[in-house]
């Protein structure tokens, strides 16, 4: 046992390291909860989309010479604000993923322009897409702690009524529930944890941390309660686990992140199967 906390314990002794740790728990446990949510009620491509468009903010802040975060908080936040109020039309849902992925494919090209307008070196560019947890400091983990409790405060104010709108929402509406101001509040968090997310395994594997824990914790569980708690946890572990593995091999931290994570939803996956056939089984 002391051979296995040895090295940890020395792991943070390093600075960088302590406050990536304190970092990852942070984005691990908004993600795990926020993503449960987003997975009940199948806005996954909503939320590639908000991770595609932290690309674009993050280039376009190191282009204005501020920190990648304000960048990502920005747009993010700002599209998922554009998602979230456009009014409906007839289309009705197959029309609101064709917005999305407008919104997308807008946010991802201009990120390329941002780059290519930047005349510097700027070697951070894989950082931005796949992930680094080099260069985090204290003051980014209070900003990002401050965002965290902000959006799950917010969340849990709105958690039962959401909860109810995601399952049935045409009974909620009916049942007087404010089905599209929960909506568009959601997608706002949804936004803030796409932005936290980001600064941790890059855009384009946010969805390590935002789809897989909360997909294998609904694998595992139909329970909300059971289902709320085993969703940050998954996200906890794939998050310390992925950050250990980084700091001892020379590759992107979303790699470890989102092997770890497609790991365990491939195990439940598999578990739950068997104990199905099992019970089948067992009823024949």
């Amino acid at each position: 046992m002391q051979s296995l906390v040895q090295p940890i314990a020395q792991m943070l002794t390093y600075p960088f390291m302590a406050h990536a740790f304190e970092a990852g728990t942070i984005v691990a446990v908004v993600a795990g909860l926020i993503g449960w949510f987003m997975v009940l009620r199948r806005q996954a491509f909503a939320g590639h989309a908000l991770a595609v468009v932290g690309f674009p903010g993050a280039a376009a802040a190191i282009l204005l010479g501020v920190g990648a975060a304000y960048g990502y908080f920005t747009f993010c936040l700002a599209a998922a604000l554009a998602i979230a109020l456009l009014p409906p039309s007839r289309g009705g849902r197959g029309d609101e993923s064709a917005v999305t992925g407008t919104v997308q494919a807008f946010a991802l090209a201009s990120g390329f322009l941002f780059v290519s307008l930047y005349h510097g070196f700027l070697n951070g560019v894989d950082a931005l897409l796949f992930g680094s947890f080099l260069g985090i400091s204290q003051g980014q983990v209070l900003a990002l702690l401050a965002a965290g409790l902000g959006a799950l405060a917010v969340l849990a104010m709105i958690g039962r009524p959401l909860l109810f709108a995601s399952v049935d929402p045409e009974v909620a509406a009916a049942g007087n529930v404010p089905v599209r101001a929960l909506s568009v509040v959601f997608l706002l968090l949804l936004g803030v944890a796409v932005a936290e997310a980001s600064q941790i395994t890059g855009t384009l594997l946010v969805f390590a941390l935002l789809v897989a824990p909360a997909a294998t914790a609904q694998t595992v569980t139909t329970r909300p309660a059971v289902g709320l708690v085993l969703s940050p946890l998954i996200a906890l572990v794939v998050t310390w686990g992925g950050l250990t593995l980084a700091y001892r091999w020379p590759y992107p931290i979303g790699f470890f992140v989102t092997s770890l994570a497609f790991a365990a939803y491939v195990i439940a996956r598999i578990a739950t199967a068997g104990l199905g056939r099992g019970g089948q089984g067992g009823a024949r």
